[in-house]
Order: C-alpha cells, then sequence, then structure tokens
C-alpha cells in the first residue's frame, strides 16, 4: 500500500477522534449495561474497551519512544535528513497485513486473543473508559508528533515479539484499526 503520509495521517487522526465520540457516548449508560454480556464467553462493552487498553498500555510508550528516539537522532544529523518524514508512506508487507487484518467488517471474523490481552470476566467499572479516551487522546498527540519522523524508517516493536518491528506507519494502522474493530464489537453488543 502507498499513500501520502498526509492523507494517512489526517485518516488515523479522524478515525481517533470518531473512536472518542463513540466511547464518550458510553460514559452516559450503567455499569450493569456496561457489564452485560451475551453469554459467559462473550465480552461485554468494558471488557471491549479493556482489551484496548491492555493493547494501549504496550504500544502507545513504544510508540512515543520511538519518535522520541528519531526527532532526537534526526536534530544530530541534519545533512542526512533523517527525522524528514518523506511524502509517500509505503507499508511493509507484514505490516499491510496485520494492519488490513484488523479493519472492521460487516461480519467480524473470530480472532482468538492472547491471554494476556484478554479481559474476559474482569471486574470492571467506568474508570475503564476514562482509560480508552485518555489513550486515545495520547494517540491524537502522538499522530501529531510523528508529523516530524519519518514513517517509513522509524520502526517500532510489536507487542507478541520485540524481535518483530513494523514501520511507525503500519504500527499506528494496525493499533487504530484494531480499536475500531472492538468498537464496532462494543456498539454491538450496547445494541
Amino acid at each position: 500500500m502507498k499513500i501520502q503520509t498526509e492523507v494517512l495521517l489526517v485518516d488515523l487522526t479522524n478515525r481517533t477522534k470518531q473512536l472518542i465520540r463513540e466511547a464518550e457516548a458510553f460514559k452516559d449508560l450503567a455499569e450493569q449495561t456496561l457489564n452485560y454480556k451475551q453469554d459467559p464467553e462473550s465480552w461485554s462493552v468494558l471488557e471491549c474497551l479493556e482489551h484496548l487498553n491492555l493493547y494501549g498500555r504496550f504500544y502507545l510508550p513504544e510508540i512515543a519512544k520511538r519518535i522520541s528516539e528519531q526527532s532526537s537522532s534526526s536534530s544530530l544529523s541534519i545533512p542526512l535528513q533523517r527525522g524528514k518524514n518523506e511524502s509517500v508512506f509505503k507499508s511493509g508487507w507484514l505490516g499491510n497485513y496485520f494492519a488490513n487484518s484488523m479493519l472492521p467488517k460487516e461480519k467480524l471474523n473470530k480472532m482468538k486473543t492472547f491471554k494476556n490481552m484478554n479481559p474476559l470476566n474482569s471486574k470492571l467499572d467506568k474508570q475503564v473508559i476514562e482509560e480508552f479516551i485518555g489513550q486515545q487522546n495520547e494517540m491524537l498527540r502522538l499522530l501529531e508528533e510523528a508529523r516530524k519522523v519519518n514513517l517509513n524508517k522509524t520502526k517500532t516493536a510489536i507487542s507478541i515479539s520485540k524481535l518483530i518491528k513494523l514501520k511507525l506507519g503500519d504500527t499506528f494502522r494496525f493499533v487504530i484499526y484494531h480499536n475500531q474493530r472492538h468498537m464496532v464489537q462494543a456498539l454491538r453488543i450496547k445494541k
């Protein structure tokens, strides 16, 4: 996938702002409603959001660290223009696969989640919503900071292995699409 860097960042920013609006609407619901489950093995609205918070606790600091490293190294290497953002983002094959697999579809395909990222049967309250909104606001800040670095050359680790690195643009796409996927799930549960 090739896309203008600015178009990608605007799209991801808009998607994140939409997630905030959708999460804000959950604040008006009773905790009993937010904890409702269709069956014992399915997730509630709060469990969907907590799942995203668990991922956010890994990815947001990882993204912030890599942007900070690139920002500071680019100021040291002005002749190389390492930190300068390229006008076109070219997705890596693995990053593109991961990101596209997270995009919400009409009928969400079931995916197995890692045990440490599964909030099933957790005792949760509305603080989960506050954390999620806070994480989305941090994502907006990071998307703005990302304008100062190269989305093709800046790499981040992924939650399942620190040995596998994705381009920053693909990491943003994966995390935000994953957030959207589970927001769709949460909205369906609410209905």
